[in-house]
C-alpha cells in the first residue's frame, strides 16, 4: 500500500489543535518520569552505565515517536534487552554492543522495506510467552544481589553458578537494603490506590532516596557506584564497520532486531487494542532502526517500543506521536538539570523497581494457561522458557521456532488423510458424494486425498496407493479438500503419473478447487501431461470420464 512507509506523525498533525496537544503535553511529561528510573535502571541492569539508558530514551525514543507507524507507541530500552545487551558486552565489550546495534538498525530497516512487518505476527504465541519469561527470571535473579545488599564480587553470567553464588554468600546480606528494596516494591503496588497521577515508581524513589540520604542509611547508590551522572548529550560517533566486524557481529545483531521487531510490534498491536487504532507495521520497523542507528552513534543501547510505557501514554490521554516526542523532551530536561540528583538514588530502589518489572514480564497466568493447554504449545513454551534462562536467548528463538515448526507439521501431518472410496469402506454421505448417482464402473479405483499435499504428507499418499493389489483400469484422485501443495507433492503426483503410465493406468485428477493446487500443477505441466479431459471439477464428471476411457479400450 502507498501509505505503509508514512509516519503516524504526519496523518495527526491534520487537524491537530490545542486541545489534544494539552492532553498529549500531560502524558508525555508523566511518561517521561515515568520512563527516567526504568531508563537508568535498565542501563544499569544490562552492564552500562545509568546515562546510557537516558542516551537511548532521548534519542531511540523521540525517533520512534517522530517516524513510527503507531500513533502512540513509546520508545526506549526495554527489560527483554537486558540479557541481551549484558551477553554482548561480556562477550564483545561496549564498542562491540554499539556497532551491534548500528548493524541492528540498519537491518531493522531493510526488515521493514522488504514488508515483513506482517511475517513478524506469526511468531507463535507459546514462544513469546516463553522467553518473555524466561527473561522475567533472569531480570529477577540479576537483582537479587542489590535486593539483599549482598557482600561478594562480580556476579556470574550463569544462572545456576549465579543463584549457588547467592546462596554461599546469602548470610552478608544488608537489612537496610532488603527494607530499601522491600518498601520501594510496596509503594509500587499500593500507591496506584491513591492516584493515578503520579507514578508510584517515582514516589518509591523520591521517599527511599530521602530517607537513605536524611538517615544516612549504610546502602550503595548509583553515584557510589558509577560516580556522577553526565548530564549532556556525548558527541556522536558513526561507529567503524569491516567485513570482519560485520562476520563476528551479525549473530548478536541479528537477536537484537529480532527481538525489537518482536516487542515494538505487539507493543503496537496492544496500543491498537486500546485506541482502536491501525498501526503500520513496516513503517513502524523503518523508525525502530533508524533510532537504534542513532541511538548507538549516541554511545546508547537498543531502543523498542514499551509495552507499559505506551500504555501509560494512552491512559493518561496521549493520543498522537507528539505525545512521545514530548516524553523524549522532559527526559533530556530533567538530565540536563537534575541529572547529577539521580547519583543518589539507592541501587536497592533499582532493584525493587525492576523486580515490579519482572514480575509484570513474567506473564504467568498466561504461562499456566499455555502449559495446560495442548502438548504441542507447552512444549514450545517449556523449552524456550529453559533455554532462556539456561543457554542462551539466541539460542531459544531458533530451537524454539524450529521445534514450533516441526510440531506444526506434525498436527498438519495428521490432519492430511487419504482414503480409498467405495460403497462397502464404510465412508459417510458427504465422502460418498458423486458415487451415489453413478454406477463405479469396474476397473476404476478412487482415492480421496484430505488436507495439505505437502512433504511432511506425501508419504501418507504414496503408502495408500502402494496397497492397490490389481492395477485398474482407471485411477481417480480426488483433491477437493487439498488446499495447498508444495514441491514434494507436485514430484509425488508425477511419480504416481509415471507409474500409471507404466501400467496403462489411466489417471483422472478431481476436485482442483485450490487456485494455488492448480497453478502449481500447471506450472510442473502436469495438467499438460495428464491432460485437461482428464482433469474434472467433480467427481461425477470423473466417473463419467473414465466410463468414456473403459468404454473406448473394449
Amino acid at each position: 500500500m502507498k501509505n505503509d512507509f508514512k509516519p503516524k506523525l504526519l496523518d495527526t498533525l491534520k487537524g491537530y489543535n490545542k486541545q489534544q496537544f494539552l492532553k498529549d503535553l500531560m502524558a508525555g511529561i508523566i511518561v517521561g518520569i515515568v520512563a527516567l528510573p526504568l531508563a537508568i535502571a535498565f542501563a544499569i541492569a544490562s552492564g552500562v552505565s545509568p546515562e546510557k539508558g537516558l542516551y537511548t530514551a532521548v534519542i531511540g525514543g523521540f525517533i520512534i515517536s517522530a517516524l513510527g507507524g503507531s500513533k502512540v507507541q513509546i520508545g526506549g530500552p526495554t527489560g527483554a534487552f537486558i540479557v541481551i545487551v549484558y551477553g554482548i558486552i561480556q562477550q564483545y565489550g561496549i564498542n562491540g554492543l554499539i556497532i551491534a546495534t548500528f548493524m541492528a538498525g540498519i537491518l531493522l530497516i531493510v526488515m521493514g522495506l522488504a514488508r515483513m512487518g506482517a511475517l513478524i505476527k506469526f511468531i507463535p504465541y507459546p514462544l513469546i510467552v516463553g522467553f518473555t519469561s524466561g527473561i522475567a527470571l533472569i531480570i529477577f535473579s540479576s537483582q537479587v544481589k542489590d535486593f539483599m545488599g549482598l557482600q561478594m564480587a562480580a556476579v556470574p553470567a550463569d544462572f545456576l553458578d549465579k543463584w549457588a553464588a547467592f546462596i554461599q554468600h546469602l548470610s552478608s546480606f544488608n537489612i537496610y537494603a532488603v527494607l530499601i528494596a522491600v518498601a520501594t516494591v510496596l509503594i509500587i503496588i499500593f500507591w496506584p490506590k491513591v492516584t493515578h497521577k503520579v507514578p508510584g515508581s517515582l514516589i518509591a524513589i523520591i521517599v527511599t532516596t530521602a530517607a537513605v540520604s536524611i538517615f544516612k542509611l549504610p546502602v550503595e547508590t548509583i553515584g557510589g557506584r558509577f560516580g556522577t551522572i553526565s548530564s549532556s548529550l556525548p558527541a556522536p560517533v558513526i561507529p567503524h564497520l569491516d567485513w570482519k566486524i560485520i562476520q563476528q557481529l551479525i549473530r548478536p545483531a541479528f537477536t537484537i532486531a529480532l527481538l525489537g521487531s518482536i516487542e515494538s510490534l505487539l507493543s503496537a498491536v496492544v496500543a491498537d487494542g486500546m485506541t482502536g487504532g491501525n498501526h503500520r507495521s513496516n513503517m513502524e520497523l523503518v523508525a525502530q532502526g533508524v533510532a537504534n542507528i542513532f541511538s548507538s552513534i549516541f554511545g546508547g543501547i537498543p531502543a523498542t517500543g514499551a509495552i507499559a510505557r505506551t500504555a501509560t501514554n494512552i491512559k493518561n490521554g496521549g493520543r498522537t506521536p507528539v505525545a512521545g516526542m514530548i516524553h523524549a523532551v522532559t527526559l533530556l530536561l530533567i538530565m540536563l538539570f537534575a541529572g547529577k540528583w539521580a547519583g543518589l538514588i539507592p541501587m536497592a530502589t533499582l532493584a525493587g523497581v525492576l523486580v515490579i518489572v519482572a514480575y509484570n514480564m513474567s506473564e504467568w497466568e498466561n504461562f499456566v494457561s499455555i502449559i495446560k493447554g495442548s502438548r504441542s504449545d507447552a512444549l514450545v513454551l517449556v523449552a524456550t522458557f529453559l533455554l532462556t534462562v539456561l543457554v542462551d536467548l539466541t539460542v531459544a528463538i531458533e530451537i524454539g521456532m524450529v521445534l514450533a515448526v516441526f510440531l506444526f507439521m506434525r498436527v498438519m501431518m495428521k490432519a492430511s488423510n487419504v482414503k480409498q472410496l467405495s460403497y462397502d469402506s464404510g465412508q459417510s454421505d458427504e465422502e460418498l458424494e458423486g458415487i451415489d448417482s453413478h454406477h463405479i464402473p469396474e476397473g476404476v479405483e478412487i482415492f480421496e486425498i484430505n488436507g495439505p499435499l505437502f512433504f511432511g504428507a506425501a508419504y501418507k499418499f504414496k503408502d495408500s496407493i502402494r496397497f492397490i493389489e490389481k492395477a485398474p483400469a482407471v485411477l481417480i484422485i480426488r483433491m477437493r479438500n487439498v488446499p495447498v501443495i508444495d514441491m514434494t507433492g507436485i514430484r509425488t503426483i508425477q511419480e504416481v503419473y509415471k507409474e500409471c503410465n507404466s501400467r496403462g493406468i489411466k489417471l483422472i485428477l478431481s476436485g482442483l478447487e485450490s487456485e494455488q493446487v492448480r497453478e502449481e500443477l500447471a506450472k510442473a505441466r502436469l495438467i499438460f501431461a495428464i491432460g485437461k479431459r482428464n482433469i474434472t471439477d467433480n467427481l461425477e464428471d470423473a466417473l463419467r470420464r473414465s466410463e468414456e476411457i473403459i468404454t473406448a479400450r473394449k
